[in-house]
């Protein structure tokens, strides 16, 4: 994946921001695990733990703290 894809992590609107942060996350599920049918294989194996998808909450979490610091979105 050498695409230029993220261009910058400015967005418009604090919305556009936590979905560039999802954006985030699946991109680095997809460089960690690049083949895509081992990515379907496990899917049903995580979209039913708490455990899982808790976890993929926190990675958007701390994507979403990155993004929103380049917005200055808690600007004082």
């Amino acid at each position: 994946m050498a695409d230029t894809w993220l261009p910058s992590l400015i967005t418009d609107t604090p919305q556009q921001g936590f979905e560039l942060a999802i954006t985030l996350s699946r991109r680095g599920v997809k460089y960690t695990q690049p083949d895509p049918e081992v990515l379907q294989r496990l899917r049903p194996e995580y979209a039913n733990s708490h455990e899982a998808l808790t976890a993929a909450s926190q990675v958007i979490a701390v994507h979403f703290q990155t993004v929103a610091a380049a917005n200055n979105y808690w600007r004082t």
